[in-house]
C-alpha cells in the first residue's frame, strides 16, 4: 500500500520533474532518500530522565522508536561527560517518510505561531533542505497536557538531487510552502 504522496511523486511529480530538467529516465529524477529528525536535549545534563521523555515524544510524531545520541568527549564547561545522552534522533525511510512528510506540510506547519513559510535559503548546495521547529507542540500526536518541557527540532530533508534548484521543484511538488 503506497502513501498519497508516493503516488503523487510516481504519477505526477516525476513526470513533471523529468520534463523541467531533461532527464533521461525516470530514475534519474530526483526523489525524496531520507528525513532525518534530531531532538537536542540540552537540559540532559542536570536531568538524564528529560531524554528519556523527549525520546518518547519523537517516537509518537515519527512513529519509529529514536536513537539516543551521546557525548563523544567530556567538555567541562557544560558539565558534560563522554557518552552521556543528550538527545535523540531518528531516520525515516520509504512509506513513514512520505507519511510524516505529509503531517509535516498540511499539519504541522499551519499550526506553526506567526508562519510566513519557510526560507528557500536552507538548503545545503547538494540537494538537501534543513528545518527548525521551535516546539513539538504543533504536532496533533504530541498530547499537551503529558508535555513537561518545550523542545525543538531539527528536521533534515535528504534527497538525491544535486543542485538546490532541483531539490527546490521537487519538494515545491510536495506543496512545501516556501516563503518566497
Amino acid at each position: 500500500m503506497a502513501t498519497r504522496l508516493k503516488e503523487h511523486y510516481d504519477t505526477v511529480l516525476r513526470p513533471a520533474l523529468m520534463k523541467e530538467f531533461g532527464y533521461p529516465n525516470a530514475l534519474a529524477a530526483p526523489r525524496l532518500d531520507k528525513i532525518v529528525i534530531n531532538m537536542g536535549v540540552g537540559e540532559a545534563v542536570q536531568d538524564t530522565k528529560k531524554v528519556d521523555a523527549a525520546a518518547k515524544e519523537l517516537t509518537a510524531i515519527a512513529g519509529q522508536r529514536p536513537v539516543i545520541t551521546r557525548a563523544k568527549k567530556s567538555i567541562a564547561t557544560y558539565k558534560v561527560r563522554e557518552n552521556m545522552p543528550l538527545g535523540c534522533k531518528v531516520t525515516l525511510r520509504k512509506d513513514r517518510m512520505y507519511e510524516f512528510l505529509d503531517r509535516l506540510v498540511n499539519i504541522a506547519l499551519p499550526r506553526v505561531r506567526d508562519f510566513r513559510g519557510l526560507s528557500g535559503k536552507s538548503f545545503d548546495g547538494r540537494g538537501n533542505y534543513a528545518l527548525g521547529l521551535k516546539e513539538q507542540l504543533v504536532f496533533p500526536e504530541v498530547d499537551y497536557d503529558q508535555v513537561s518541557d518545550v523542545r525543538g527540532m531539527d528536521i533534515i530533508i535528504v534527497t538525491t538531487a544535486r543542485t538546490d534548484a532541483e531539490a527546490k521543484a521537487l519538494l515545491k511538488g510536495f506543496d512545501m510552502p516556501f516563503s518566497n
